[in-house]
């Protein structure tokens, strides 16, 4: 794995991700976010780096964390926007705007889901997406996001 001994990523979950292990258990399985926050935590420990991980079920809020993630120390950021990946453009513009690499991830395969679920309108704005392995989504998310830390690759430039 990289080097990233220092390294801090700043973990998102968007709106309903608070209801993981009693909503839809068949699409998004039985694991809780509290469970899964735990997990993701000791995935980036055992790497070397630190994981703080955050809910809301608000945009502006999960934009205000977007925006102050660089003040804040953190070198990545890997973000489960839910639905708000289907048509909030202002979180996009979010993830457009910081110097911090963004991956974005899914529990669920949303090419696989109901046609609306099919299109992100973040991940054009983000360096990669992982989707469709459950909660490993979010391990193979940070194990990416420390990749990119370690070698110095800022987030995508958009044409």
């Amino acid at each position: 794995m990289a080097r990233s001994s220092a390294a801090r990523v700043l973990v998102l979950h968007g709106p309903n991700l608070n209801l993981l292990g009693t909503r839809e258990p068949a699409v998004y399985g039985r694991t809780t976010l509290a469970q899964l926050d735990g997990e993701i935590q000791r995935h980036a420990a055992r790497r070397g780096a630190k994981a703080v991980c955050r809910q809301s079920n608000h945009e502006g809020q999960l934009i205000d964390w977007i925006q102050a993630a660089a003040q804040e120390g953190f070198q990545a950021i890997v973000i489960n926007p839910g639905a708000l990946t289907h048509y909030s453009l202002a979180l996009r513009d979010a993830v457009s705007a910081v110097s911090v690499p963004v991956v974005e991830v899914h529990l669920s395969n949303i090419h696989a889901r109901e046609e609306f679920r099919r299109h992100s309108v973040i991940a054009a704005a983000a360096r990669g997406q992982i989707a469709g392995f459950g909660p490993a989504s979010y391990l193979l998310g940070v194990d990416a996001a420390l990749q990119l830390v370690a070698a110095g690759r800022p987030r995508r430039r958009l044409r």
